[in-house]
């Protein structure tokens, strides 16, 4: 499949530390279609000063979460631009069950008011990693910070324990990498993101490859699967 064929709506799924991060950069790079974070949505219409970014500034300043409601109509709207035309990959979303039949029911209307719209119901890939290994990636994680080059202690060590290869900076261990945040983070993955995964698998558009594999591994079995994926297949237009 050349970077100029249409691969359909990708949808990364994993728990913190399975790797989305690296592989999503390389489909990205691999099919020239856009990678799309409801972060970045969400930081980009408050800049902007959008009529939602608004709404969601004030939500944000009370200290509030943005409601489902308001991040649909972002993303809802960034779907709808011209590079998407031939695929994307959604990055942070769906993350509940209600999410994912949201986008269903908004990429079924797309495809039902325009035949010739360029829109597909997602092609979901499934990154599976044992919840120990995933425990070892990711309290191991030590950063620099003057650089922020980012080392793991089992798996990518500097070549001097606690110092930075680059600049020679004490590394250090962030917040969000401590054991405990860690544990509740991988929880919550499981309460809210696991049903994303049951959902899709219901459907029949999930597939599972194994995250446990190094990087290069792990992309060639992302890489086959969406070879052997046809958006035609899955309600293409």
């Amino acid at each position: 499949m050349e970077a100029s064929q249409s691969i359909g709506s990708i949808v990364l799924l994993g728990p913190p530390g399975a790797g989305k991060g690296t592989q999503a950069k390389r489909i990205t790079e691999r099919y020239a279609i856009p990678q799309i974070s409801t972060g970045d949505l969400l930081r980009e219409n408050v800049r902007n000063g959008t009529a939602l970014g608004l709404k969601a500034k004030d939500i944000m300043a009370r200290g509030e979460l943005v409601p489902d409601e308001l991040l649909y109509d972002m993303v809802a709207e960034r779907l709808r631009r011209p590079d998407c035309e031939r695929g994307y990959i959604l990055d942070g979303f769906p993350r509940t069950a209600a999410q994912a039949g949201w986008l269903d029911a908004f990429l079924e209307r797309e495809i039902l008011d325009n035949p010739k719209c360029g829109k597909w119901l997602p092609f979901v890939i499934s990154m599976d990693v044992d919840y120990n290994v995933l425990l070892l990636r990711l309290t191991g994680r030590r950063t620099c910070p003057t650089c922020e080059r980012i080392y793991n202690v089992h798996y990518q060590p500097p070549r001097v324990d606690g110092i930075c290869d680059v600049d020679g900076a004490k590394l250090v261990t962030r917040n969000d990498d401590r054991e405990e945040v860690i544990r509740e983070r991988l929880q919550a993955y499981e309460r809210q993101t696991r049903p994303v995964a049951e959902y899709y698998q219901q459907k029949g558009r999930l597939v599972s490859v194994d995250g446990m594999l190094n990087a290069d591994q792990v992309t060639e079995q992302v890489f086959r699967e969406i070879r052997n994926h046809s958006p035609a297949k899955v309600g293409g237009c």
